[in-house]
């Protein structure tokens, strides 16, 4: 029998990239001799990250629709024509078993074509809240991979598996790196760790937070392992000099930052949540209100409502000061948050995506 053929399609964020590099790497550890093309957009971080993992990508001239009147969005019949056109091309020359689409722009070309040829199509579906692309690509998919209750609104509710947001398999043991996430930050053992996470691009208004409550942590005794993320790295790094605050770029060792932390601020981007989930520490959730359908603070309030989280609007980032100190004081709180964001964790998420593809392609 000749070998599986896939395509894999998704990009724009990490959020899109990682599911779809875990999908591969899976697929792979079951079929070893099968061939991998990921498809994704061509300025987009996709073209970097996908061959650092070791598959080959294809790209597509796609960009959004601006949601103002722009010069972009006049382009944006002429690049979604082109990028139809080079899906249907790469789809003929590569011959695929099935097609999976993990969001992003490059996703909604591909997979449209793949429906229309007859190729069996699973797209896998982040956030709690859709974008327009998988809404269009759900009619004709053969499944729809959630990580949320209640999408029957969005998607045929006889396509859909729950299945969660695959997440780095290295997280499923971090309870037990605690010593040696301390050690690897030279963290001091007798102070509480608050771990801060913006993306990987940074976040302005959460950086912005931290820098003006630096005082604030310094009377509190807390120590900062602070990700600002790449755009915003020149602007805080010389906080880095602080007693107790250092600044990173990025994090490569995200396990063990996540096993350091006694208390997490983050962002609520769909695999953030997933992963913290898994995490299970007592989390602050600050989502960005930039981003489409408000999908973070949608993620967000679907763990705070079932009290595995705290939802603090950026907004709301007055009142920080009291809601931190509160947490901090609180043991039996810390707890409760820890107890009920692990009651959420879809650990096995990857390989439960997988055994849907595998029922589409036999």
């Amino acid at each position: 029998m000749k070998p599986y053929r896939f395509i894999i399609s998704g990009g724009g964020t990490g959020g899109h990239i990682y599911p779809a590099i875990a999908i591969a790497n899976e697929l792979k550890l079951r079929y070893p001799d099968a061939k991998f093309l990921f498809v994704g957009a061509k300025d987009k971080m996709e073209m970097e990250k996908v061959p650092q993992a070791g598959f080959e990508i294809k790209g597509l001239w796609i960009s959004g629709i601006q949601r103002k009147l722009t010069l972009k969005n006049l382009s944006f019949p002429f690049k979604l024509i082109s990028s139809l056109w080079k899906a249907n091309s790469i789809i003929n020359k590569f011959k695929p078993n099935a097609v999976i689409g993990t969001g992003g722009f490059a996703s909604g070309p591909t997979l449209m074509m793949a429906n229309r040829k007859g190729v069996p199509t699973l797209v896998q579906e982040q956030n709690s809240y859709p974008g327009i692309t998988n809404k269009l690509l759900s009619k004709k998919a053969g499944k729809i991979c959630v990580a949320y209750d209640n999408l029957e609104r969005f998607f045929p509710s006889e396509k859909i598996v729950k299945t969660g947001n695959p997440v780095r398999q290295d997280l499923l043991s971090i309870h037990t790196k605690t010593e040696e996430g301390k050690t690897f930050f030279k963290l001091d053992k007798k102070k509480k760790t608050v771990l801060i996470l913006g993306g990987s691009l940074g976040a302005r208004r959460v950086n912005q937070l931290i820098e003006s409550q630096l005082e604030f942590f310094k009377n509190q005794e807390v120590q900062l392992i602070w990700q600002c993320g790449k755009l915003y790295v020149d602007e805080y790094k010389k906080h880095d000099d602080l007693e107790n605050v250092q600044v990173h770029q990025f994090l490569n060792r995200m396990d063990l930052a996540y096993a350091a932390a006694d208390v997490i601020i983050s962002r609520a981007g769909a695999s953030s949540v997933s992963e913290l989930c898994i995490v299970s520490k007592p989390t602050i959730f600050i989502p960005s209100p930039n981003v489409a359908e408000d999908h973070q603070t949608k993620n967000a309030k679907s763990v705070a409502d079932k009290h595995g989280a705290i939802l603090l609007k950026e907004s709301e980032l007055d009142t920080f000061s009291i809601v931190f100190e509160t947490l901090m004081k609180d043991k039996g709180k810390q707890e409760n948050l820890s107890e009920n964001i692990n009651e959420l964790a879809l650990p096995n998420a990857t390989s439960n995506i997988v055994n849907e593809i595998e029922k589409l392609i036999k």
